[in-house]
């Protein structure tokens, strides 16, 4: 008998029931197996694993082919271990002989939600909330947790983009191996250069053109500041306020180190841009 809900074991009295009524509403995988078949030993504690991980997305269904010899003939299994997968009473994929965790999994997530598909979800929702810190650090944990699969790194870029942070989407993007640069990710970084030319306003240009030509005006670069921080170019304003700070720490009652610490506050704590530059103001303060 198996501890776990989301793992049993098929005979005479439960095959039908398990193989065609229950994989009308979720995948069933099939494990064929047998005591004297050492490559079953290998296989099934990776099943196991990964129907606990993946929370009853999938029903494990475990057969010993010696015991249920007429089950194993007519779903045609002729090595062990043979595991099929099976929806709405028909087999939709399957391996035979002992496969690695990674293959496995490969094709579990053929026909499966992800396990961070309810998170995902959740992260959405936010987003469209108006919630940005929020939905941002839940991509974020979810990413992380997903083991920076490549389908989430598109979806955590996609969000930051829209929650008009060009830089840190762009460097989510450039950890992407050639070979996965597909047509997602070059939409996302087409939307990366159009966010960023439409960022150019008239105003924050000529504010540019006139720290460039006294890049001691603190006045105006903590105006620029303002506007990267409104345009959610964040990194962009808090190095203008950094300058400010490292030239004149009280310039105008303070005024930078008040920005900078608003600007913090609008990314929202816990997320790592916020982490890092208060470190950086604690570093120049203290």
């Amino acid at each position: 008998m198996n501890a776990s809900a989301h793992i049993v074991e098929i005979d005479d009295s439960n095959a039908q029931q398990l193989l065609i009524e229950e994989s009308m509403t979720r995948p069933v995988v099939v494990d064929f197996w047998a005591d004297w078949c050492e490559p079953c030993k290998q296989l099934m504690p990776i099943l196991e694993k990964l129907a606990d991980e993946y929370q009853g997305a999938f029903l494990l269904a475990k057969v010993n082919a010696d015991e249920q010899q007429m089950l194993a003939q007519q779903l045609g299994v002729r090595s062990l271990p043979t595991v099929m997968v099976i929806k709405e009473g028909q087999p939709i994929d399957g391996f035979q002989g002992a496969q690695p965790e990674s293959a496995v999994r490969e094709m579990l997530d053929k026909h499966l939600p992800s396990p961070q598909a309810g998170a995902l979800a959740e992260a959405e929702q936010l987003l469209q909330d108006g919630d940005i810190p929020g939905a941002l650090a839940l991509y974020r944990s979810t990413w992380e947790e997903s083991g920076q699969k490549l389908d989430m790194t598109l979806a955590y870029a996609g969000a930051l983009v829209t929650a008009r942070r060009l830089d840190d989407a762009e460097t989510l993007l450039r950890d992407i191996r050639l070979a996965d640069q597909d047509a997602r990710y070059e939409q996302l970084m087409a939307q990366i250069e159009l966010g960023r030319e439409a960022a150019r306003s008239p105003e924050v240009e000529a504010l540019e053109a006139t720290i460039e030509a006294n890049p001691d005006d603190h006045a105006t670069r903590i105006q620029l500041a303002v506007q990267f921080s409104h345009a959610a170019q964040y990194r962009e304003a808090l190095e203008h306020l950094l300058t400010v700070l490292r030239a004149d720490k009280e310039f105008n009652d303070g005024e930078a180190r008040k920005v900078f610490l608003d600007t913090l506050a609008t990314i929202g704590k816990g997320d790592p841009l916020a982490a890092e530059y208060q470190r950086k103001l604690f570093s120049l303060m203290y």
